[in-house]
């Protein structure tokens, strides 16, 4: 079984629960987790775990579910009607849409809380949990992806410069990827000087994922995609700032930094990365 896989299936077993008389918020606290996506950010973590240690992926595997949830928090509180206002997420209905924004809201919350409960009860060190808390607050939070949705919200119909753009999309979207690649090797015990190169390159392969977001926003139909495209006109997108071509070029030297950082880790980091990532450091192709 590989590490997908293995996730999967212990996604399976662990979606939350709360059994009450409430006539669907059990199946919408589980809707989104279930609906699937690509699990990039746990995936980079069990990866960069089963770089040094695969005895410890089982253990991992309550934080790598932690991470997704708060990822999946995200974005069902970004596809509101007070934000995006998003019909498709992972090719299924979005919450709002399918019961209500209540409904929607309250399972946002719940999942972000459910993330730290997730970490606090994993079977490990609770030095090694109080790490990943500190990265997963950070840039789950008001350091990080929060203030970056905050200025994206805000700035809607306003035209960012190019450095300002790469603040917002480092915030709301480089930081969990770079915060997942820290995780793993916090769990794994990786050195110092290796985590923050891990995170560093996390930073340019988030960046990289949304110019990439942004191109096929704007190339893909909604059934390509898998959710709702077409929808960034009023928003600071790179293909808005610098135009399709400007972007594409934007992320194929993007897409070359990143092979090159991947390259210059070490044996076993490369090659539990290599396969994940350059599937994907191309997709804007």
């Amino acid at each position: 079984m590989n590490l997908l896989e293995t996730f999967e299936n212990y996604l399976k077993s662990n979606l939350p629960v709360s059994k009450t008389f409430h006539p669907h918020f059990e199946n919408a606290l589980s809707l989104m987790l279930d609906a699937g996506g690509k699990r990039f950010r746990p995936m980079l973590l069990l990866s960069v775990v089963n770089s040094k240690n695969t005895l410890l992926v089982k253990s991992a595997l309550p934080i790598a579910l932690g991470l997704e949830m708060l990822h999946t928090y995200s974005l069902v509180h970004d596809d509101l009607p007070a934000m995006d206002n998003a019909d498709l997420r992972r090719g299924f209905e979005t919450l709002h849409k399918k019961y209500d924004d209540v409904t929607a809201i309250l399972v946002g919350d719940a999942l972000n809380t459910e993330a730290f409960k997730q970490i606090a009860n994993a079977p490990l060190s609770n030095d090694v949990k109080i790490e990943c808390i500190k990265v997963l607050s950070s840039d789950g939070g008001i350091d990080g992806m929060i203030i970056g949705q905050a200025i994206d919200c805000f700035f809607e119909n306003q035209k960012l410069e190019l450095s300002q753009l790469e603040f917002l999309h480092i915030h709301k979207t480089a930081k969990l990827i770079a915060g997942s690649l820290k995780m793993g090797a916090i769990i794994a015990n990786y050195d110092l000087a290796t985590q923050d190169k891990l995170y560093d390159f996390g930073i340019d392969i988030g960046l990289l994922f949304q110019i990439q977001d942004d191109i096929l926003d704007e190339t893909q139909t909604a059934i390509e995609a898998g959710k709702t495209t077409q929808n960034d006109g009023a928003k600071n997108s790179f293909v808005n700032l610098l135009g399709l071509e400007g972007a594409i070029n934007a992320a194929n030297e993007l897409a070359l930094k990143c092979e090159e950082s991947l390259k210059s880790l070490d044996e076993n980091l490369y090659n539990a990365l290599n396969n994940l990532l350059l599937k994907y450091l191309y997709r804007h192709k």
